[in-house]
């Protein structure tokens, strides 16, 4: 049998929790308006301001990174593949990021050191303040972004931002470069992923061609060249292939 609190009892709980409760919030009210803190000039503030502007920083990250860097050209371009392919999941989303992650790394391992010997290294050593290390830092990128950006494109956001135009290519204005940069990306991974889609779109109509000859008009194409897809590609090398000439198309050789 189980034994449950009258209307009355619980009541007569509520009316005595009720002064506990206010008498609570008044002694923390009255305590905070006590408590004041007092930074003085040790420099803390300014060390606050750069863990936020840190925090900002790693939080932006993955942004960061799919803007500036070569993952963008290269996660597009397995996607594609997949498609092509047929696999619907296979590889599953993670691994095609996981190698996207390191083909980029590998790709940009120049730009990245160039990026913390000028900016992070003498920042962190105290000879340079934040504004200049973030100038210093973003040159090696604004070099490769620069060397892969296509004039028109670039042309196209330096006409919209109705700005000056630049005195060298180095002065271009971040706000322009990016998204340019970005388009001309997306054009030439569509490009690679045009030239990886023909052979398996050979194999489908091949393979839907003799079904239909065959009078197997029920059974669905991509189900029967989905192996001679797979077959063909380890029989190519195709990850070698892929891999090699997404890398070379930057230049790296």
């Amino acid at each position: 049998m189980t034994l449950k609190p009258s209307a009355g009892l619980r009541r007569l709980a509520f009316r005595a929790a009720l002064p506990v409760g206010f008498g609570v919030l008044f002694l923390t009210t009255a305590v905070a308006q006590d408590i004041s803190i007092n930074l003085g000039n040790t420099g803390l503030t300014e060390r606050a301001l750069q863990l936020v502007a840190l925090l900002t920083v790693l939080s932006l990250a993955p942004s960061i990174l799919v803007m500036v860097t070569s993952f963008t050209r290269i996660v597009i371009v397995l996607s594609l593949l997949r498609s092509a392919m047929g696999t619907q999941s296979a590889p599953p989303n993670t691994v095609m990021t996981g190698l996207a992650l390191f083909m980029t790394a590998f790709i940009m391992a120049p730009t990245f050191q160039a990026a913390y010997e000028t900016g992070v290294k003498p920042l962190v050593a105290g000879e340079i303040r934040e504004m200049e290390a973030f100038d210093r830092a973003s040159q090696p990128f604004k070099l490769f972004m620069l060397k892969h950006v296509r004039p028109a494109d670039l042309e196209l956001f330096l006409d919209l931002s109705r700005l000056p135009r630049p005195a060298t290519p180095e002065a271009t204005p971040l706000t322009s470069l990016i998204p340019a940069f970005m388009i001309s990306e997306l054009r030439r991974a569509f490009e690679i992923g045009f030239l990886l889609f023909m052979p398996f779109l050979i194999i489908d109509l091949v393979v839907s061609s003799i079904l239909i000859s065959m009078g197997m008009m029920m059974v669905p194409p991509a189900t029967v060249s989905l192996p001679f897809k797979l077959i063909f590609f380890v029989l190519v090398d195709g990850w070698r292939l892929v891999t090699g000439s997404l890398v070379q198309s930057f230049g790296i050789s």
